[in-house]
């Protein structure tokens, strides 16, 4: 039996009531959780029962139970597959580009973002804005980025163990910028899936929709990380061409990938030829004291994707793409970099915050959101929701409990009264799973923080 399976519905003997019912409402959960993909066929009822330790007939009637609330889909000589209810897939959500129905918010934690670090900016631009001279004889045409600028990464790769050499970076306008044009090269058979984490970051999955991409979601969580045992199993069976993963501070359970799931990920791609777009947006954001020195999730067939939005603010749109200097050849030219460039100005911006004052601001950004992190926490206290203190990033992911009103419903309340929230199905590659969880970014003032659990405690109605 895939011992996945079993491991997905957790503790699930500990609940009250008659086996057949605690099994059936362990194996919703686990959908809903998404810790069980839908479309994950059922072992048959025998290994059920003799792997579960339960009689046949208790197996028999959890699945029946299954089956009536449109849980689980049987087809005769193809088994069981556990699915979405129709019920669930047709529902809309007041969530939407609005912030979750609260346009006018007074209280926005729909975004993950860090302030602006004012003083050193205005001292980078001033400096930019001297240095801009000989940008202006130039053509002013599209590049794989500054020189300064590209030196300055690769140097940063290199001192982190990955050599690096400048033609391997390719700049870009942010992130989702870099996700996009390499979509664009590499993303060339629609037929096959491309694996995303469940839950995953709602602008990465935005733009494979928008590419029409099929997504096939394997499960990660803070307290567990990535299941690789899942995740191979997902290949061989599917066949994808590329993996998108957040391996450094996963957004939004805050997960860091270690070093053996690394390596034995790194192998997987070489086995089966699949290309890892590792996000590494959130590397810089390490809350452990000292900052951890993981190896950057690194292989012949991994390509780093990086962003200054994330460590310095988001209004400075400059990414980067670190893979092969023969990708990074190619991507150039393709139609679509040039209009996926940041203009030169932003580069010499980013150049100067990225030399000599990163480290100051680095320290100054980790402690604020260490403190604010912890603030969030404390104020969490007693709430009966759940979640793992995460060691970097900017977000921590509930769990609601089951008791109460849902994600979703939870963020209509508190649209309703002037905060705006991101319930779990935005995190979903389906967009309805993940229901009983909650993003929340510590990137708030301390104060904002109290006035928001304020209001989410007074919408929570047990």
């Amino acid at each position: 039996m895939d011992t996945g399976f079993v491991a997905a519905l957790g503790d699930w003997r500990d609940r009250p009531g008659p086996l057949a019912r605690t099994l059936a409402a362990a194996v919703r959960d686990a959908v809903v959780d998404g810790r069980l993909p839908a479309g994950t066929r059922l072992p048959s009822e025998r290994e059920l029962a003799r792997t579960l330790r339960l009689s046949r007939g208790t197996v028999v009637t959890a699945l029946g139970l299954l089956r009536a609330d449109g849980w689980l889909h049987t087809r005769h000589g193809s088994g069981s597959a556990v699915r979405l209810p129709a019920r669930l897939t047709e529902r809309t959500t007041p969530w939407s580009l609005d912030r979750g129905g609260a346009p006018d918010a007074g209280l926005d934690l729909t975004l993950a973002v860090t302030a602006a670090p004012h003083e050193a900016y205005r001292a980078a631009l001033a400096r930019a804005v001297d240095r801009s001279a000989p940008l202006l004889v130039d053509s002013g045409v599209a590049t794989a980025g500054l020189p300064r600028l590209r030196e300055l990464i690769a140097d940063r790769y290199t001192r982190a163990g990955l050599a690096t050499r400048p033609e391997q970076i390719l700049v870009t306008a942010g992130a989702q910028a870099a996700l996009t044009l390499l979509l664009d090269h590499l993303h060339t058979d629609r037929r096959a899936p491309v694996v995303v984490e469940n839950p995953a970051y709602p602008g990465a999955l935005a733009v494979l929709r928008a590419r029409g991409a099929r997504l096939l979601p394997v499960p990660v969580s803070a307290a567990a990380g990535w299941d690789l045992a899942h995740l191979g199993a997902a290949v061989r069976r599917h066949r994808p061409r590329l993996v998108y993963l957040v391996p450094d501070f996963h957004n939004p359970t805050g997960a860091h990938m270690d070093p053996g799931t690394r390596r034995a990920l790194a192998a997987l791609a070489d086995r089966h030829r699949l290309t890892v777009l590792a996000d590494e947006t959130m590397r810089e954001l390490d809350l452990r004291t000292p900052p951890g020195t993981e190896p950057h999730l690194a292989g012949a067939r991994v390509v780093q994707i990086g962003s200054a939005s994330k460590t310095l603010w988001s209004g400075l749109r400059v990414g980067w793409i670190r893979a092969t200097a023969d990708l990074v050849r190619q991507l150039r030219r393709t139609p679509l970099q040039a209009q996926l460039s940041p203009p030169p100005l932003e580069q010499l911006i980013a150049a100067e915050l990225l030399g000599a004052p990163l480290p100051a601001l680095l320290a100054d950004r980790r402690a604020r959101l260490r403190a604010q992190r912890d603030h969030l926490a404390a104020l969490l206290a007693g709430t009966g929701w759940t979640y793992t203190v995460p060691p970097g990033g900017l977000t921590l992911w509930l769990h609601l409990g089951e008791a109460g009103p849902d994600a979703t419903d939870l963020a209509a309340r508190a649209a309703a009264r002037g905060l705006a929230i991101t319930p779990g199905p935005r995190f979903s590659a389906d967009r309805t799973t993940l229901t009983r969880h909650l993003r929340l970014p510590f990137t708030a003032t301390p104060e904002t923080l109290a006035r928001a659990v304020g209001l989410l405690r007074e919408c929570w109605t047990p």
